[in-house]
C-alpha cells in the first residue's frame, strides 16, 4: 500500500457516532495504490461475460475465446489436479468437480470461523475457489444468522445464507461453461450430473464443518437445531461461545463469558439441558484430545471491526503500531497468547460499537 503524503481524495462516510445506514458525510482520505496479491483474478463473473458473448455471437471469436479463458483456468488454478492427457471435454468435467470441491470447502471454513463475504456474487466468487475480493465484508460477532455488514447486501449474502449465494455462483460456473461441451454428449451429461449434486455436496461439508466444531464425529441434526434455537434467542458471542465451548464445560456458567445480557433461570435450564446433551455424544476417555482439536479448529482470535477502526485511524496519522500488533494477534488465531492480548482482543463488543456507522455496518461505496 503507497500511500500519499499530500493528496487526498474525497468519499462518503459516517459522521463520529453516526448509527446512519448510509454515509451521512464526506470525508478527505490520503490517495493510495494498492496492490492485491493472489494466485490469479479469474472470477466466475469473467467465465459469465465471455459465455455471454459466446452465445449472443458478439464476434466471430467469442466461442473461441471462451474456450480460451477456461483453458486459461485450467492452466492457472486446476494445472496439478486435472490430467492434462485427458480431452478438453473431460477436463472440463474434472474442473467442475474440483471447483465444486473447493467452493463448498471454503464456505463452510467461512461459516467455521464467522466470515461473510457481504457481497458474494460471481463478480467476487474467485473461480480458483479461494476467498478473493475483500469488499464489505465482516466476521460475525453477536451470532445472527441473517448477519450481513454490507448496507446493501440483504439476506441473499447473509451469514448463514453464503451457501445458497456459492450454489448461485457456481450455477453460473456451470451455465458459462456448458456450451463447450455440447458436442460432447456423455461428458455433458457427467458435467450436468455434477451441477445437480452441489446442493448435497455443499450440506455434507457445512455438516462435517459443525459436527469438527462441536468436538462430534458425527452430525446431530437434534442438537444442532436446538443450538442454533438458543444461539439465536440469546445475543451470544460467536468466536468466544465455540472458544469456551472447546474447553468442554459441564456447567452453563463456563459459558457466560460469551453471553452479553443477563439470562434467565428458565433459559439456563435449557442451556444447562443441551449442554448435557452434547457432552452425552463425547467419549468421556477421550475428552483432552476432542478439546485441543477444538481450539484448532474455533479460533480464540478474530477480526473485530471495532479493534481494527483505532488501528487505521493511526495508521492516517502515521502510526502503524496498533496495525503490527494487530498482526502478531491474528497471525496466531487458534493459540493461547499473553494476558495483556487475552484482556485486549478476547472479550465481547462494547456497547458504544453497536448499530455504529463504519463499524458493525458499512455501505459498498465507503
Amino acid at each position: 500500500l503507497y500511500v500519499s503524503k499530500s493528496e487526498t481524495v474525497t468519499r462518503p462516510w459516517y459522521s463520529q457516532d453516526s448509527c446512519s445506514l448510509e454515509p451521512d458525510v464526506l470525508v478527505d482520505n490520503p490517495v493510495a495504490i494498492s496492490t492485491r496479491v493472489a494466485p490469479s483474478f479469474l472470477r466466475v463473473g469473467q467465465l459469465e461475460l465471455f459465455a455471454r458473448r459466446a452465445r449472443s455471437n458478439a464476434h466471430p471469436n467469442a466461442s473461441e475465446e471462451l474456450r480460451m479463458i477456461v483453458s486459461h483456468l485450467i492452466e492457472r488454478e486446476y494445472k496439478s489436479d486435472i490430467n492434462q492427457s485427458l480431452s478438453f471435454a473431460d477436463q472440463l468435467v474434472e474442473l467442475a468437480k474440483l471447483f465444486r470441491q473447493r467452493l463448498t470447502s471454503l464456505v463452510a471454513n467461512w461459516l467455521r470461523v464467522g466470515y461473510c463475504q457481504g457481497n458474494f456474487n460471481s463478480d467476487n466468487c474467485a473461480a480458483g475457489g479461494f476467498t478473493l475480493d475483500y469488499g464489505p465484508f465482516g466476521f460475525c460477532e453477536i451470532f445472527d444468522p441473517w448477519f450481513q455488514p454490507w448496507t446493501g447486501g440483504g439476506k441473499k449474502f447473509s451469514f448463514l445464507n453464503q451457501p445458497i449465494a456459492a450454489e448461485a455462483n457456481y450455477h453460473m460456473f456451470w451455465k458459462a461453461v456448458r456450451p463447450l461441451l455440447a458436442e460432447d454428449a456423455v461428458a455433458l451429461e457427467y458435467f450436468d450430473q455434477v451441477r445437480e449434486g452441489f446442493a448435497e455436496a455443499m450440506q455434507k461439508q457445512v455438516e462435517k464443518m459443525w459436527a469438527t466444531k462441536l468436538g462430534l464425529t458425527e452430525f446431530s441434526p437434534e442438537l444442532f437445531k436446538q443450538l442454533m434455537q438458543l444461539m439465536t434467542h440469546d445475543d451470544v458471542d460467536y468466536t468466544i461461545f465455540f472458544r469456551e465451548l472447546s474447553h468442554i464445560p459441564d456447567d452453563v456458567s463456563a459459558l457466560k463469558k460469551s453471553f452479553y445480557d443477563k439470562t434467565s433461570q428458565q433459559l439456563d435450564e435449557q442451556w444447562q439441558s443441551w449442554l448435557k446433551s452434547w457432552r452425552g455424544l463425547l467419549p468421556d476417555d477421550n475428552l483432552a484430545e476432542i478439546s485441543t482439536n477444538m481450539k484448532q479448529t474455533n479460533p480464540k482470535y478474530t477480526w473485530r471491526e471495532w479493534l481494527i477502526v483505532p488501528a487505521y485511524q493511526q495508521a492516517m496519522q502515521g502510526d502503524y503500531t496498533l496495525v503490527k500488533e494487530l498482526q502478531e494477534v491474528l497471525s496466531y488465531p487458534y493459540d493461547e497468547q499473553s494476558q495483556d492480548v487475552e484482556d485486549k482482543y478476547y472479550r465481547l463488543r462494547p456497547s458504544a460499537f453497536s448499530d455504529l456507522g463504519g463499524v458493525s455496518h458499512y455501505s459498498c461505496s465507503s
